[in-house]
């Protein structure tokens, strides 16, 4: 299945950096890149451990109405390096026509070098829906309950 989204550069970015793209033929989420600032293309910007930074990818989208761009973690940079997205996965809605960026944090031991061009994340396209949110007098009962977070347990009883 194939959808359109509109993409326009951000006056100043490199149009040297590739688009959000697919790297494979069934891949779920195309591949974002840092678009750094001019001033800080030659040495890319450095992420201490515990440090979050806002990472410019240069574009701005239109997305069609009834959908959303999740931004999610590249699993490579989480595994190798500590990095992940802060807020993930990170809600673009169709409404939004402002810059694109990508909330990085080093959860890592060691200082990150995040270069020009790097691929920093994944957008998945998805549909949304909006719900109605109505007041009621009771709800109905459940097995579960209200038992919250972890009361269903890690794994199955045995007997």
């Amino acid at each position: 299945m194939s959808l359109r989204v509109l993409v326009e550069r951000i006056e100043g970015s490199d149009p040297l950096v590739p688009l959000p793209r697919y790297e494979t033929e069934w891949a779920a989420g195309a591949d974002l890149r840092a678009n750094l600032d001019e001033s800080q293309r030659q040495d890319g910007l450095r992420l201490a451990p515990g440090e979050r930074v806002l990472v410019p990818t240069g574009i701005r989208i239109q997305l069609p109405q009834g959908c959303e761009m999740q931004l999610r973690p590249r699993s490579g940079l989480a595994l190798k390096q500590g990095i992940t997205l802060l807020n993930s996965p990170g809600t673009i809605d169709a409404d939004y026509r402002g810059p694109v960026g990508v909330v990085l944090i080093n959860h890592g031991d060691e200082p990150v070098s995040i270069k020009h061009g790097d691929r920093i994340a994944q957008a998945v396209i998805a549909p949304v829906m909006q719900a109605q949110f109505e007041i009621a007098d009771t709800l109905t009962d459940t097995k579960r309950g209200a038992g919250g977070f972890g009361s269903t347990g890690v794994r199955e009883e045995t007997a």
